[in-house]
Formats: structure tokens, C-alpha cells, sequence
């Protein structure tokens, strides 16, 4: 199971950063690779789904996400699914010098034949993953 990890400080308190992050429908705005998040049922909180379509070597994909947990300023963690992944993305929110450290942690785990190409796919979420984080800063400036 290849697992991504990036590291971001901002300028901003932790509510406020958390209150941005935990919205998973701002993934449009920070992620470079999406293409649009909808929440389909919840208020935000655990259990809440959202429909997350990505583009993703050159096509769509659509993955399903439910928040698995959600400790307000500290922690909001999803599981995503589709027909060929299990995500599990997890931020946690650290105040630091009057600002904010995440820390955003994805693990996948791929099924079938994206099984086998898997570690050909790895430069290609590093660029995914260093986009998302240069995008969370760009967001929250």
C-alpha cells in the first residue's frame, strides 16, 4: 500500500484551517486534480459522503468518500472508494508559531490489474501530492 505524505504551514489559525480543510468540497479549489467534490449526504461530520471526481491520467475518476473521523482542530479523516482503490486520507492540524501545521497522509490500496501498475503510478501522486500542497498554501493565503 503506497502512502503519501506532505507537510504544510500556514499563516492562518487552526479553526479557521480546519474549518476550510474538513469541507472536503473545497478539494476544487486546492487540488489540483479535481475536478469537483459534491456532499451528497451529512452535515460535515462523521459518516458524511461526498463524490469526488478527479482527473486522474487523462480520465475521470470518480471516488466516494465517507469521514471516518473528525476531532474538530485536530484530526478529519476519509475512506474513499472506487471499483479499482481504497483511500484512506487523513489531515491532522497542529497550531505552531500563531499559525497552522497539516499534515495530510493518504494511503491506497489498489485492486486488480491497477495492482500491478501501482508503482509505476508513484511519480505521478508525488506531483499529485506536492500540487495539493502548494495548492492548501495558495488556498489559505
Amino acid at each position: 500500500m503506497p502512502t503519501f505524505e506532505r507537510t504544510v504551514t500556514v499563516d492562518r489559525p487552526v479553526a479557521e484551517v480546519f474549518a476550510y480543510l474538513s469541507d472536503f468540497t473545497n478539494t476544487e479549489e486546492w487540488d489540483a486534480g479535481t475536478v469537483r467534490t459534491v456532499r451528497t449526504e451529512g452535515d460535515g461530520g462523521v459518516g458524511t459522503v461526498y463524490l469526488n471526481t478527479s482527473k486522474f491520467l487523462g480520465r475521470e475518476v470518480v471516488v466516494e468518500y465517507v469521514v471516518q473521523r473528525l476531532v474538530p482542530g485536530k484530526v478529519f479523516a476519509l475512506r474513499g472508494e472506487n471499483s479499482s482503490t481504497v483511500a484512506h486520507d487523513t489531515m491532522t492540524f497542529r497550531e505552531v508559531d500563531g499559525g497552522t501545521l497539516v499534515t495530510y497522509t493518504a494511503t491506497f490500496d489498489f485492486k486488480g490489474v491497477l495492482k500491478l501498475v501501482a508503482p509505476l503510478t508513484r511519480p505521478m501522486f508525488n506531483k499529485l501530492f506536492d500540487d495539493g500542497a502548494r495548492g492548501i498554501k495558495q488556498a489559505l493565503r
